[in-house]
């Protein structure tokens, strides 16, 4: 099973010079996609236990849009193991004007992570 979101980075999530944005935002991205595939396999939003590994691998600033994809690999009776990847679809241009954009022809892999949700065996619906 597996899921995705698109979003565009804004302005306000830039915490650091150069409108670059914190690695906690793509963490947050990969709970809105787990919170998905939760919901798609047992009709309850579950609980993030915990991460088991993530890697930052490249710079996200305001104006990206990025698509963060999860999937379930390995479930028990409550665990969902899932894996997680945040990619770079679209680059805001601004050496050419304040409005300019490119879709990047080879997306880039700015995230990565593995984790486990639990869903107790109460709240599955499925």
């Amino acid at each position: 099973m597996e899921a995705m979101i698109r979003v565009r980075i804004g302005a306000g999530d830039a915490h650091y010079g150069g409108q670059l944005v914190d690695g906690a935002h793509m963490l947050k991205l990969f709970g809105d996609v787990a919170t998905e595939l939760l919901i798609r396999r047992d009709g309850d939003e579950g609980l993030f236990r915990a991460y088991d590994s993530v890697d930052f691998l490249a710079p996200v600033r305001a104006g990206d849009f990025i698509e963060a994809r999860g999937r379930i690999v390995e479930e028990g009776n409550s665990s969902r193991r899932m894996e997680f990847e945040a990619w770079k679809v679209i680059a805001p241009r601004p050496d050419i004007s304040e409005s300019a954009a490119d879709v990047l022809e080879e997306p880039v892999l700015v995230c990565k992570a593995t984790g486990t949700c639990i869903t107790p065996k109460a709240n599955q619906r499925k």
